[in-house]
C-alpha cells in the first residue's frame, strides 16, 4: 500500500509540473518574439509526451497488478522463496535456476498468460527489467485476448 501512495503522490507532483511548464509556454508564446514562441510551443509538447508516458506506465502497472491478483486467487502466483544474499538481494545463481525453469514452462505453453507472467517475474528477479516488461506486456495481451506484437495470428485467452 505504501508504494501505491508514493506512486499517486509522485504522479500528482508530475502533473503539477506539467501544468507549470504549460503555463510558462503560454507566457513565452505571448511575448511575440520568435525564439520565445518556439520555446513556448515546445513547452506544450513536453507535457503531452510526459502525460502519455505517465498514463502508459500507470495502465501497465494497473494491468500487471490485475493479473497478479487473478493469479493469486488461482493459487498460481510464484512464491518469493529465492535465496538471497546477506544484504537482501536475490542471489544471481538462484534467480538463474528459477529463470531456466520458467523459460521452459513458457516454451511448453506459449499461449498461456500465466507462464508469461511468471517468466516476467523471473526476468525481474534476474535483474533484466526490459525483458521483464516485454514478458509482462505479452502476458497482459494474452490475458485480454489482444494481438501480441510479433505474433503471426491474434492471441487467444488461455
Amino acid at each position: 500500500m505504501g508504494g501505491k501512495i508514493t506512486y499517486i503522490f509522485l504522479a500528482t507532483v508530475l502533473v503539477l509540473v506539467f501544468g507549470v511548464v504549460a503555463m510558462e509556454g503560454v507566457l513565452l508564446l505571448m511575448t511575440g518574439e520568435p525564439a520565445a514562441m518556439g520555446m513556448g510551443a515546445v513547452a506544450f509538447v513536453l507535457p503531452c509526451l510526459g502525460g502519455w508516458f505517465l498514463w502508459a506506465n500507470t495502465r501497465f502497472a494497473r494491468d500487471a497488478n490485475r493479473l497478479a491478483r487473478e493469479l493469486e486467487a488461482e493459487g498460481g502466483l510464484p512464491l518469493d522463496d529465492i535465496a538471497r544474499t546477506p544484504g537482501g538481494r536475490i542471489d544471481r545463481d538462484a534467480a538463474d535456476a528459477v529463470f531456466a525453469r520458467r523459460q521452459s514452462e513458457t516454451e511448453e505453453a506459449p499461449g498461456d498468460w500465466r507462464t508469461w507472467f511468471r517468466l516476467a517475474v523471473a526476468y525481474r528477479d534476474a535483474r533484466d527489467t526490459p525483458r521483464a516488461r516485454k514478458a509482462m506486456q505479452r502476458a497482459i495481451a494474452l490475458h485480454d485476448g489482444r494481438p501480441v506484437p510479433g505474433d503471426p495470428e491474434p492471441a487467444r485467452t488461455a
